[in-house]
């Protein structure tokens, strides 16, 4: 069997639904909306949680935050697993690489090549003194949004940056006979929110259209996103000023990077590599995007911040213009890419394989129909009954605010998505039920409400059978017992 090649393309904070494929009235990323028609996209795409680290590794190991133990952006030393995707692309033979953000467990040391980019742009000695400029502009901004266009052009954005890297790494590595696997992971458009021309004024403030919720939502969310916004207002008094600037340069960064990936589409198409190539284009979670008066990450579960663009293409799988009806999530990419080499799920892996919907085989619909999200990092809900001072967690002189705070993240949450309807329950057993074809902001909470009492008591037996499924299954039983699993990890039977 001779395997493909292997790209992964991932953003950092990307919405789902801002894009024209999804009926956003504006054409934000038009390439990575005509690729999504080639392949098998899907709109009912989750993350496993809205956080960068644990949602990253997540997708290396195939396992849910709760097992990985990784459940904020600082415990990456604790991720615990078995084996990841650069281990077993290694073990089979492919060359490896990542260009782009990291922030996930993985050491450099473990791939082939890595050029290592972050929210400051890159590091070394091997920038251009345009690039050192312009790296020094981002840290500078301090995670806020730029009113003006970004100075040096587009070569020194962090995209730009990285595909170069990625080309000039393929163009090594191409003539050998080992397949390649690279990880191209662009850090936008996660803030500081900035983009040069002609980006910044392609989506202008007065042409945006309006969003479905504003800073009055936030008393029927709750404390957390009050929070959020008050810290936010707390280090910069111009926040709701920046609010509409930062959704203007938020599109723009969804441009260029659109343009940057058809770049590296191009280079692929030009040496003959995309038909041996599966290429799989994700987010690690969403942004507020202006919703409930916020930008950025944070408070909880909502669509904004879980549900994520993703679609595959390449080899054997078959396109569609139309979204595919399943459920996803981050986790079931690796579990996806041992089936499309042919070798089998690693023990402790959660997720499930895609292979048979992506190349239009049978497979059983029920095991599809919901996908699972978690949040928090245990203990208690920070409320605003308690007496604590931002400055400990949440304020900072480096980067203004930091929106992943002790506050934002404390408490456990779980939460699914099955048709319609999404359900978010937490240990203190408080629920919100909301119905997201009339309520795609998540306003009217119907739990508890009588005449949807049939759905929520469905609903919560599905969370707690994803919750049982979560629980992590390593380490196998020692001694004489066997542990079953599926050849797909599916749960459900086919018939």
């Amino acid at each position: 069997m001779t395997k493909p090649n292997i790209v992964i393309i991932m953003t950092d904070q990307q919405r789902a639904d801002v894009s024209a494929r999804e009926g956003f009235p504006l054409d934000t990323t038009p390439f990575l909306d005509s690729l999504a028609a080639q392949g098998t996209w899907f709109n009912r795409a989750y993350t496993n949680m809205p956080a960068c680290l644990p949602a990253r590794v997540s997708m290396l190991t195939g396992r849910y935050p709760s097992a990985t133990r990784a459940r904020t952006n600082h415990n990456r030393d604790d991720a615990f697993f078995e084996t990841d995707l650069y281990e077993l692309m290694h073990e089979q033979g492919y060359r490896t690489a990542l260009c782009g953000k990291n922030h996930s467990h993985v050491d450099a040391e473990q791939m082939d090549y890595c050029f290592n980019m972050g929210h400051h742009g890159g590091f070394g000695d091997d920038r251009t003194e345009d690039e050192i400029a312009f790296d020094k502009y981002l840290g500078d901004l301090r995670m806020r949004v730029a009113e003006e266009p970004a100075p040096y052009g587009v070569e020194v954005q962090c995209p730009y940056r990285a595909v170069s890297a990625a080309t000039n790494w393929i163009d090594e590595v191409r003539e050998e006979s080992d397949p390649f696997f690279l990880w191209l992971s662009f850090p936008e458009p996660h803030n500081p929110y900035q983009v040069p021309e002609p980006y910044f004024s392609m989506f202008p403030p007065e042409s945006l259209p309006p969003t479905l919720s504003d800073e009055s939502a936030l008393e029927a969310k709750g404390f957390k996103y009050q929070w959020l916004r008050h810290i936010g207002e707390t280090a910069f008094p111009d926040y709701s000023e920046q609010l509409i600037r930062a959704r203007s340069n938020y599109f723009g960064m969804l441009r260029l990077i659109d343009d940057q990936i058809k770049r590296l589409y191009d280079y692929l198409e030009a040496h003959d590599l995309r038909d041996d190539t599966i290429v799989i284009f994700l987010s690690d979670h969403g942004d507020y995007v202006g919703e409930y008066g916020l930008m950025r990450k944070g408070a909880e579960l909502p669509e904004v911040l879980t549900r994520i663009p993703f679609f595959f293409l390449g080899p054997e799988i078959v396109g569609s213009e139309a979204p595919h009806s399943a459920h996803i999530t981050t986790a079931d990419i690796m579990p996806t890419l041992c089936e499309a080499i042919g070798m089998d799920i690693p023990p402790g892996v959660q997720g499930r394989s895609l292979w048979a919907l992506l190349t239009g085989k049978e497979y059983p619909e029920s095991e599809f129909d919901s996908a699972y999200m978690e949040h928090g990092f245990g203990g208690l809900h920070y409320t605003d009954d308690d007496d604590f001072d931002p400055n400990e967690d949440g304020l900072s002189d480096g980067i203004g605010f930091d929106e992943l705070n002790g506050w934002s993240q404390s408490g456990t949450m779980r939460a699914i998505r099955k048709g319609d309807w999404k359900l978010i329950f937490d240990m203190q057993e408080q629920g919100q039920l909301y119905n997201l074809v009339d309520d795609p902001v998540e306003l009217v909470n119907l739990f508890d409400h009588p005449d949807y009492a049939d759905i929520q008591s469905k609903m919560l037996a599905a969370l707690l059978g994803w919750t049982l499924r979560a629980a992590d299954p390593l380490p196998h039983p020692r001694r004489r017992y066997k542990f079953k699993s599926d050849k797909q990890n599916y749960w459900s039977p086919y018939r």
